[in-house]
């Protein structure tokens, strides 16, 4: 069956996104939008809403997408697309979650669980236990995280996911390097980096240096640290990152840190 325009220009943005070209894949999404308004498809104008809004909302445009979620609910609703309604509270829970809005994020996720469980999208429910995990970190609920990430990481390996396997292991490590568990943390990271560097995964690759940078400098290893967000601020750069100024300025003070530290060694 030949693929319709809308398909087409679909599939080219989530080449775009998957590569971390947010531009050329939010201008592919918005003429698939232009050709569903047209048709009158509402399954494919939910779909294209779907990915306009998960553009906006890695670029910070929380209100966009807020907008652009909405409608597809209201479009899964009139369809009854009861799978779909799950993986569009997930995306309004991560909207409220970026925002800060921890217990309205794990309202919206909890209802999604739901969902998730009753049309069986084990795919859905092991991104979910990810989520719920950053809830509880960032309500100080430790333990409770790293149970949220175990389930999100069984899950994962059972699907064969190996990029949300690597997710898992960098926000175990994350959760255990803000106990002060920076040993822990770090071996959990170098596991996610290993099977992010096998999928050429940069982004990944990129996150994962991140979290070993700051272990190294909370160590006091502050040449590894600066090493490893050079290469961090070298991704930022290619792929035009939000974090590019922040983690520049961090460099920054990390090299005059190491240089201060090597002239006190050497006087």
């Amino acid at each position: 069956m030949r693929q319709s325009n809308s398909e087409q220009l679909n599939l080219e943005g989530n080449e775009h996104f998957s590569h971390g070209d947010y531009t050329h894949a939010y201008l592919c999404y918005s003429k698939a939008l232009e050709c569903d308004r047209l048709s009158g498809d509402r399954r494919a104008l939910a779909s294209t809403l779907g990915n306009l809004g998960n553009i906006c909302a890695v670029s910070g445009r929380r209100e966009q997408a807020q907008a652009y979620y909405q409608e597809v609910l209201e479009l899964q609703t009139i369809l009854g697309d009861e799978r779909g309604i799950g993986t569009t509270l997930a995306n309004l829970g991560n909207l409220r979650a970026d925002a800060g809005e921890w217990e309205r994020a794990r309202a919206y996720y909890l209802e999604a669980l739901d969902l998730m469980q009753r049309t069986g999208d084990e795919s859905g429910k092991a991104v979910l236990f990810s989520d719920l995990g950053l809830v509880a970190r960032e309500n100080g609920q430790m333990e409770q995280a790293m149970e949220y990430y175990e389930q999100s990481l069984t899950l994962m390996k059972r699907l064969d996911n190996q990029g949300g396997m690597a997710d898992a292991w960098r926000m175990m490590a994350r959760t255990m390097v803000m106990q002060g568990r920076l040993a822990d943390g770090l071996a959990c990271c170098q596991t996610s980096l290993a099977m992010a560097e096998r999928m050429q995964d940069e982004l990944r690759v990129g996150g994962a240096w991140y979290l070993m940078a700051h272990c190294y400098e909370q160590q006091g290893c502050l040449a590894e640290a600066a090493d490893l967000l050079e290469r961090v601020v070298s991704v930022d750069q290619k792929y035009r990152l939000p974090k590019l100024e922040e983690n520049t300025d961090r460099l920054r003070v990390l090299r005059q840190k190491l240089a201060a530290a090597r002239r006190e060694a050497h006087a």
